[in-house]
């Protein structure tokens, strides 16, 4: 049994977290209601604040927009621990929708947020890092960004 806290697995990652961004129109970033945390859409945030921008089947490959999912998915835990201090406060995943910015004949959506999926499910573990999940594709999203996914998540309590 792993016995290490989410953080904890985290760091042993090596990955880095971006700076948590800014809501850029009228919305909260997050909202706690009781034991939940709801997660605003997030985008693909790089270290230096840039956005991996393309949209997948025209520009981006499938590989490309699973690692701008997975970049997704680091602006989020981003979110978490700028605003909690710690990913440690989330008990489990609940819900994911990803959004991928794709063109009409692209049918690999669920490969594309895997990415995303993957690394919650490493963060914290299988039982409590997998959540139930849509993954559906957009004509387009803001900025051009590749992939979008908000996320609910329960809180410890």
């Amino acid at each position: 049994m792993n016995t290490l806290s989410p953080d904890q697995r985290f760091e042993n990652m090596g990955y880095s977290l971006p700076p948590a961004p800014t809501p850029l129109g009228v919305y909260k970033p997050f909202l706690v209601d009781g034991k939940y945390l709801y997660v605003s859409g997030h985008g693909p945030v790089r270290d230096d604040k840039s956005l991996i921008i393309g949209r997948i089947g025209e520009g981006l490959s499938a590989e490309e927009g699973k690692e701008a999912a997975r970049q997704v998915g680091l602006t989020i835990l981003s979110t978490i621990r700028s605003n909690f201090g710690t990913l440690d406060k989330i008990k489990r995943v609940i819900k994911v929708l990803g959004m991928v910015n794709c063109t009409a004949d692209f049918e690999k959506h669920p490969y594309i947020i895997n990415g995303c999926s993957e690394l919650f499910a490493e963060v914290w573990g299988e039982e409590n890092g997998i959540g139930v999940r849509s993954a559906v594709g957009m004509g387009s999203l803001p900025d051009n960004i590749p992939v979008e996914v908000e996320a609910l998540f329960e809180l410890v309590p």
